[in-house]
């Protein structure tokens, strides 16, 4: 199993030299993998919140980063234009030299879709219609396509992406699972619907093995990552999205990796959460980092 670690979204307003120095130390301590939430805009009780939008700094954490995965966590397909989101995976990913994996979902913040002019109704509809085109794209280089809420015709992807490009899926919904359990790679489920334990985790992975094999295809060809909350001295609450009562995991190093390593028997990949997140919390985590891809 491999570990990875998402950097700050709205925790506080974190600016780039920090967010540099935090992805080259965890790049520097072992992690696999770098994420980043794909958020625009939060209602919280103090005020509005936001981050930096996501995918510009990916193209900056691909350009200072040599070996670590990067990617979105998720990325909703209807904040940008399919065939544009396409073109920009593929130019990250070439930043990066090949190390993008591809987080999509249909996202769930109505607020954010209305505040920046996005349709928030029938998302998954939408979903299928922006991942066709997403797939064409990255796949075969070009699509024709015209739908019922979105066209691209006779799009043409130049220069083209990395046709082996990974694609996430961050869902655990029947019909979204059922839309993309052909294409996907990798798949991605938040430590909230599983209250952070691994006794809750089960169901959702048959249901993920279920749509897969319904597609014709077998469980093992997909990676399985999981989100978890670790929580560090000085913690003071998950701060990003929607709040919940599930406690974060907590202990020693030893202790939080023999935690994390419980879930090795059912995730590839698991993408941690970090409160708080800070340059100190990332070197706090080395010996974690270490055990856990020791197994």
């Amino acid at each position: 199993m491999q570990l990875g670690i998402q950097l700050p979204e709205i925790e506080r307003i974190v600016h780039w030299p920090e967010y540099r120095a935090m992805a080259e130390l965890a790049e520097q301590v072992g992690f696999a993998s770098i994420w980043l939430g794909d958020h625009l805009l939060y209602d919280k009780p103090e005020g509005p919140e936001g981050p930096w939008e996501c995918w510009t700094l990916l193209g900056a954490i691909a350009a200072v980063t040599e070996r670590v995965l990067i990617g979105p966590l998720v990325s909703p397909t209807g904040f940008r234009g399919a065939a544009l989101l396409a073109k920009m995976a593929g130019t990250v990913d070439e930043i990066s030299n090949g190390r993008l994996v591809l987080g999509l979902g249909s996202g769930w913040n109505e607020r954010e879709f209305s505040a920046f002019g996005f349709p928030f109704d029938h998302r998954v509809s939408r979903f299928a219609e922006e991942f066709e085109i997403i797939t064409g794209l990255i796949r075969h280089g070009r699509v024709d396509f015209e739908g019922e809420y979105h066209a691209a015709p006779e799009t043409v992807l130049v220069p083209p992406a990395r046709p082996d490009l990974p694609i996430m899926i961050g869902s655990t919904g029947p019909r979204m699972l059922s839309l993309t359990a052909t294409h996907m790679d990798w798949w991605n489920e938040w430590w909230s619907r599983f209250d952070n334990s691994p006794e809750l985790l089960p169901p959702y992975i048959e249901r993920l093995d279920s749509a897969l094999r319904a597609a014709g295809r077998e469980p093992d060809e997909v990676v399985r990552s999981v989100a978890l909350l670790v929580g560090l001295e000085g913690a003071t609450g998950r701060l990003m999205g929607a709040e919940t009562d599930s406690p974060p995991i907590v202990g020693t190093a030893d202790e939080i990796a023999d935690q994390i390593l419980a879930f090795s028997s059912m995730v590839d990949h698991v993408q941690i959460v970090v409160d708080p997140i800070t340059v100190e919390s990332i070197e706090q985590l080395a010996p974690v980092v270490a055990k856990v891809h020791a197994g």
